[in-house]
């Protein structure tokens, strides 16, 4: 008997309800995917997702970069010379530990225009180039590519003659100020903060630079390039601060047409220095390649909204202490915060002076802690850990038994610390050191000792000792112009402006009016006038904070930012700079009940701002930031608005 296909176990096949449940079945496996795909990756379009020919291409070329190995350069070499090729492998290991992809290219390949497939193009030491190479590269930058930059590029012919600085200025809109002489051996160069190139980096962080390869001093002219760094240092070289910061310039970034370009005035194989140094170097190259290639980078502002940079006020009681009733008018008016600091055998003379200044602000102590001014190494010649202690105790317990007071800050007498200095401190409970000691920066800096916490504030600009004693200057328009060019300086860095005066000299009677100018002058700036005291809660607690990003897509990038200390964290801001033109902007979370936080969205420079207001104890947040990216054909690059030059 045969048996009908069509029935099984009595019931009837039809393939079309089979076909249509596949059908209905596949679509919505295939909708779980897109909407799976969207949770993850946000917004996106279906094309991108295919595996098409032309997205297996972008994968395999994402973010190469050309490295020029310019043979035109090395034929201008003396015979034998390695000095391109050792430069050229430096650059193979900071791509190779960033996780670049590169090709090393050639001359020819920029000449014939091979060159467009490359996210961007680095010239190290390429000095010598063709009249071609600098048309195609002009032409790479107006499309929308990107250029790292060492030194000056093309300032030499294929050939080696003379060509002059014509297309640095033309790309960079910089103008070439002058060389580093190798003589001087080595160039403090000082690095501003809260910029992206250098996030994660100290604010002023002071890298050593060899001058063997005669690095460059470089001139900013066009608002769209942004200076990053800059030569002068205050602590060692006249002039006028204003003027010379501007001229000297030693890194920068910014736009040419479509394009972007990164400058450094110096090779990479020139920086020096400790295993710290190099650290913040990597820091400040990954920086610069994220930059070039549109990645994101993001970090923690180091002041509270929205101020650029922080202003302490340290009056030290010393000779003609009576004149310390003079600043106290000032203080009075202007609801200024100080620290007050005083030798013990002055506050014994003093009782009275003493508890009167304890009414408008904390008072830290001057210490003798040893130094012999004409000796060489000053770490050697301070007294050994026991004397220090029992000084720091003597002078702690006087002052606190005159103020009815807590002592919490040191003052070394003659401005220089070491490891002994810091253990003491630590013991006798204090917490603030505040030394003239050069340091590689313009905030605070941490440090534990005994599991306790120590800020060590550093001269962050020239006091009366200086202004008054030193130059001699005695006109107190003179004196006002000097601490403002300061003022604009440490803003400029982004840094802790530490201000230092003495009873004997700019408290006197006849030169108080400076500081009352002076108050006026800071609080027109951007800058966060603050105590000791809350100087170092905001410190402590900002510096646990702690933030990673990830770019999730062409259009999500997720923020995480936690807490992991056991305090509260209040009032601070996350910089994300997105790196490149979009809108639509949307910040929410994958996390059920996460508080997303007030943000602000400044279209001209791609930046976001995320304001948290408070971060509680291990407290962990995720955001997910969303946004459209602006086609090709609409892009405008973004400057930063910082400041591109000092002024008044």
């Amino acid at each position: 008997m045969a048996v009908d296909e069509n029935k099984l176990f009595g019931f009837r096949v039809n393939y079309f309800i089979i076909f249509l449940t596949g059908l209905v079945l596949l679509t919505v496996g295939v909708l779980i995917f897109l909407v799976i795909i969207q949770n993850v990756y946000g917004r996106y379009e279906v094309s991108e997702i295919l595996p098409t020919k032309k997205n297996l291409e972008l994968i395999n070329q994402k973010n190469k970069v050309g490295l020029l190995y310019s043979k035109y350069t090395e034929n201008m070499l003396p015979e034998g010379s390695t000095w391109l090729s050792d430069n050229i492998d430096t650059w193979e290991v900071f791509l190779k530990n960033a996780k670049i992809n590169y090709d090393v290219i050639s001359d020819q390949t920029i000449e014939l225009g091979k060159h467009y497939k490359y996210k961007a193009i680095i010239l190290p030491s390429a000095k010598s180039m063709s009249d071609k190479e600098l048309i195609e590269l002009k032409k790479y930058l107006e499309k929308g590519g990107s250029v790292f930059a060492t030194m000056g590029p093309g300032t030499f012919s294929d050939e080696g003659k003379w060509r002059g600085w014509s297309f640095f200025t033309e790309a960079f809109g910089m103008k070439f100020n002058r060389e580093i002489k190798p003589e001087e051996t080595y160039k403090v160069h000082t690095l501003r903060g809260n910029l992206i190139l250098t996030a994660g980096i100290p604010t002023g962080y002071t890298l050593k630079i060899a001058t063997w390869d005669r690095p460059i001093y470089a001139e900013i002219l066009e608002p769209r390039v942004t200076q990053v760094s800059f030569w002068y240092d205050f602590r060692r070289e006249a002039g006028l601060v204003r003027e010379e910061i501007s001229k000297s310039a030693g890194i920068a970034n910014g736009t040419y047409g479509k394009g972007r370009f990164v400058w450094y005035g110096f090779e990479l194989n020139s920086v020096i220095g400790k295993q710290e140094d190099y650290i913040n170097f990597e820091k400040l190259f990954r920086n610069s390649v994220a930059w070039l290639l549109h990645e994101p980078v993001a970090f923690v502002k180091d002041w509270p909204a929205p101020y650029n940079a922080a202003a302490v006020f340290i009056p030290e009681i010393s000779e003609q202490p009576q004149n310390i009733y003079n600043l106290l008018k000032v203080l009075k008016n202007k609801h200024y915060p100080a620290t007050f600091f005083i030798d013990p055998y002055t506050a014994i003379k003093n009782p009275k002076l003493i508890k009167d200044v304890a009414k408008y602000g904390d008072l830290g102590v001057v210490v003798d802690i040893g130094y012999k001014e004409s000796a060489e190494d000053t770490v050697n010649q301070l007294d050994d850990k026991l004397v220090q202690l029992a000084s720091m105790r003597f002078a702690k317990d006087t002052v606190e038994a005159l103020s009815g007071g807590r002592v919490r800050s040191l003052m070394p007498l003659y401005g220089f610390y070491d490891e002994n200095t810091l253990q003491a401190v630590a013991k006798t409970g204090m917490e603030f050191i505040v030394t003239d000691s050069l340091t590689d920066r313009s905030v605070p800096k941490q440090i534990i000792r005994f599991n306790k916490p120590l800020l060590l504030i550093t001269k962050t600009a020239r006091d009366d000792y200086e202004i008054i004693r030193r130059y001699g200057l005695t006109e107190t328009d003179f004196q006002e112009y000097t601490y403002e060019e300061d003022v604009d300086r440490v803003l400029f860095e982004g840094g802790l402006y530490v201000l230092k005066v003495h009873t004997g000299f700019q408290l006197q009677p006849q030169y108080i009016g400076v500081i009352d100018h002076l108050i006026n002058y800071i609080r027109q700036k951007n800058y966060w006038v603050t105590s000791f005291d809350e100087l170092q809660k905001w410190w402590l607690r900002k510096h646990g904070v702690e933030l990673r990003y990830k770019t999730r897509s062409k259009r999500r990038i997720a923020v995480e930012v936690t807490n992991p200390t056991d305090e509260t964290v209040y009032n601070f801001t996350v910089q994300l700079n997105i790196n490149k033109r979009i809108k639509n902007i949307e910040v929410s979370s994958d996390i059920i009940n996460t508080k997303i936080p007030k943000y602000e969205f400044d279209s001209s420079t791609n930046r976001l701002y995320l304001y948290l207001e408070k971060m509680e104890p291990h407290e962990s947040r995720s955001f997910l930031v969303d946004f459209d990216n602006v086609p090709d054909s609409d892009q405008v690059q973004p400057v930063e608005t910082a400041e591109r030059v000092i002024q008044r």
